[in-house]
């Protein structure tokens, strides 16, 4: 049993989420000191924004949690629960920030548009280590043996030493506990939609647009990490779990188009 830790965890699906719920409640039954800051409502797909034209309100939500839980759920962002939670709500600064379980996966370039990814990236900005998990399947809700292995990495993460800056990012296929297969290091595939936005009309004659893209996976395999680790989309659709890291630099370090710059 790894030392008892603090631990802030949020996510973007909202307060009433079972994949919160099952890894809150996996980390308090592992003994460690477990706060909840999470969206009152779900806020999928907001990346990593922040609210900045009108007031955030935070109300406290133990009771959707187990026994010493402590929990708020929070009008903003999954980056502003974050924020809000280390810089107002905590008297003490947590050892670990974890988002998650994600009702989906967040595999490849979706990481971008991720509301659970820039949660726990609101962690590593801080300087804290901070872990995003998702379960690879939307309808998929028996989120158990996803939260047990997901805290088990970060005890064995953390015992290791969690490098400054580094975050990572959990894909775990959705299959029973036992059908989960081992973990591997992965590097983010690219993920490619065709057909992304469906126009409509509606009752007043008014066309309207809804987002819904067919995805195609693994169109293009990205240059980032070794190239003898499989992606993470390849991994988790061959049933194991995908552990990749990530950072919030984004600074190129490829070649560079011969375009004229001047001193």
């Amino acid at each position: 049993m790894a030392s008892p830790l603090r631990i802030l965890i949020s996510n973007d699906d909202g307060v009433f989420a079972e994949g919160i719920k099952a890894l809150a409640m996996e980390a308090a039954r592992r003994g460690h000191s477990v706060t909840v800051v999470c969206p009152d409502q779900e806020r999928s797909a907001t990346g990593h924004g922040l609210t900045l034209q009108s007031p955030i309100r935070a109300e406290r939500a133990d009771g959707l949690f187990g026994e010493g839980i402590t929990a708020w759920a929070c009008s903003g962002t999954p980056s502003d629960c974050v924020k809000l939670g280390l810089g107002k709500l905590l008297e003490t600064p947590p050892d670990l920030v974890l988002s998650g379980i994600n009702h989906g996966p967040n595999l490849g370039s979706d990481v971008m548009y991720s509301g659970t990814v820039a949660a726990a990236m609101e962690g590593t900005l801080e300087g804290l280590p901070g872990m995003a998990i998702s379960s690879a399947c939307f309808d998929w809700r028996q989120f158990d043996g996803a939260a047990e292995r997901a805290l088990s990495l970060a005890e064995e993460a953390l015992a290791a030493g969690w490098p400054e800056g580094l975050l990572l990012n959990l894909n775990v296929p959705a299959v029973p506990p036992e059908q989960i297969g081992p973990v591997r290091w992965c590097r983010p595939g690219v993920r490619r939609y065709v057909d992304q936005f469906d126009q409509r009309c509606d009752p007043r004659g008014r066309t309207y647009y809804w987002l819904a893209g067919e995805v195609l996976n693994d169109v293009v395999t990205a240059g980032a990490g070794p190239q003898d680790w499989p992606t993470d989309v390849a991994q988790v659709g061959g049933g194991g779990m995908a552990l990749t890291p990530l950072q919030p630099e984004l600074f190129w370090r490829g070649a560079l188009p011969p375009v004229a710059i001047k001193a």
